[in-house]
């Protein structure tokens, strides 16, 4: 099938990959087309700029997570409902899950979907050398790399350049001019969360006009149209008898969360039900819980003083309700956690200690997981997740065993009973018997109760 396409790479992180595909996604959805955003790898943040603040429909697309065939179903999903899909990269366009692979890579994904790929260059403090930069990685290995833009270059530079980059056999769509005002502020998990900028959407807006005049838009859509034809099929999963009802935490606190799960979980046989821990007084009607990620220590004065949630949550807990917490849903769990000012608070008491902020990352990576344990959700295979956390747990489990790309291996994770707690996002489409085991145990506390 015909799916319009392009992906937005650049030689490193800090190039201004999120900012310049914002400013895109904002001008084509000015046009009036129909966008799909994805973001490579297991990032949360710059999917929600894409979808929160320009309207479009944002994915992850993540080479470890899944295989070639997943990859494209779930690529393929998204973009058959839109005019064109515009993909953000992660890190440097080669770069992949380990310092000499480019497995999981930019370059990965803009293969195995077969897209046309426009490399972003920051030419702040170079002019020609930015020619021996594009050369370099269209050179490096066989690749997808059909266009150029090039970030913080003046028309003047641009003009006299553009002739040698289309000697090069690409195109060069344009240039984007210093814009100071439009940048996005860094915090210790990447970007800050869309509604923390002021007065975002307008100037989202004001980028998109400045890129109507220095990018070739048009060339853009031309170099998507140009895309091959790309076959998928839905993966298999299972599905239990009849549905149930998961809670799914979706606030400020707890926003990170891969649409893909919420999606698995349907198919498996779930009727997703939003509800807030930090808003809401107590659990809606439900049969299990998931606790995702995000900033719990950002508010946690407030969502630490909703006595009637955190109760009604150890009360389900501990009568059997199934419960997912991942990352801040697991710091939310604890007897106490320690906010973004060092002040500590009294929290849920599901688990045991409490979490501080340790100054550093604690942990980062991809991860496969297993567990030896025969009734785990897990007992059908490996899952494979991510972590990434500043804070960190003075008792973060030992039920499964974690295993890095680099090999090492750590013990992580609580599972008793129906509780899975513990720092790892997990991403259900690596292992889709994990959401449907999961969903198992939902129906059976649903049955009892």
């Amino acid at each position: 099938m015909s799916f319009p396409r392009f992906l937005i790479a650049a030689p490193s992180s800090g190039s201004g990959k999120t900012l310049i595909t914002c400013g895109i996604l904002q001008a084509l959805v000015n046009r009036g087309l129909k966008v799909a955003s994805f973001k490579c790898g297991p990032d949360y943040i710059d999917p929600m700029f894409h979808s929160r603040v320009i309207g479009t429909k944002s994915k992850n697309l993540d080479a470890y997570f899944v295989g070639e065939d997943v990859l494209r179903y779930l690529f393929a999903r998204t973009a058959s409902e839109n005019d064109i899909s515009v993909i953000e990269g992660v890190m440097g366009f080669y770069d992949g899950n380990s310092v000499l692979s480019m497995e999981a890579s930019s370059h990965d994904v803009s293969r195995k979907l077969d897209t046309p790929v426009v490399l972003l260059i920051n030419s702040k403090g170079a002019s020609i050398s930015n020619l021996a930069t594009l050369k370099g990685f269209l050179g490096f290995t066989e690749n997808n790399i059909k266009a150029v833009i090039f970030n913080q270059m003046s028309e003047k530079v641009f003009d006299m350049i553009r002739p040698e980059v289309e000697k090069l056999g690409i195109k060069a769509l344009g240039y984007v001019p210093k814009v100071s005002h439009l940048i996005l502020e860094s915090r210790h998990l990447g970007l800050v969360l869309p509604n923390e900028i002021d007065e975002l959407k307008d100037k989202l807006n004001q980028l998109a006009e400045v890129l109507e005049g220095t990018i070739d838009i048009d060339g853009l859509l031309a170099l998507a149209s140009s895309a091959p034809d790309l076959e998928y099929s839905a993966p298999e999963v299972r599905r239990i008898e009849g549905t149930v009802r998961v809670g799914f935490a979706q606030d400020d606190v707890f926003c990170f969360t891969y649409e893909d799960n919420i999606e698995i979980l349907r198919r498996c046989g779930a009727e997703i039900v939003p509800f807030s821990p930090l808003n809401d007084e107590r659990l809606p009607d439900v049969d299990a819980i998931v606790l995702s990620g995000g900033y719990p220590e950002l508010h946690a004065e407030r969502l630490c003083a909703n006595r009637s949630m955190m109760e009604d949550i150890r009360t389900k807990i501990a009568g059997g309700m199934p419960c997912i917490a991942e990352c801040g849903g697991f710091m939310y769990l604890h007897e106490r956690l320690e906010d973004s000012e060092g002040r500590m608070h009294e929290s849920c008491g599901v688990i045991k200690g409490e979490v501080r902020n340790t100054g550093k990352l604690a942990r980062f990576g991809y991860i496969t997981i297993t567990s030896d344990d025969p009734d785990s959700i897990l007992r059908d295979g490996a899952v494979k997740g991510h972590e990434f956390h500043y804070w960190d747990s003075d008792n973060c489990g030992d039920s499964w065993k974690a295993v890095k790309t680099n090999g090492r291996e750590y013990m992580c994770m609580h599972e008793e009973g129906s509780l899975i707690a513990g720092y790892p996002h997990l991403y259900f489409y690596s292992n889709p018997e994990v959401p449907y085991n999961f969903l198992c145990k939902a129906k059976k506390y649903r049955d009892s109760h």
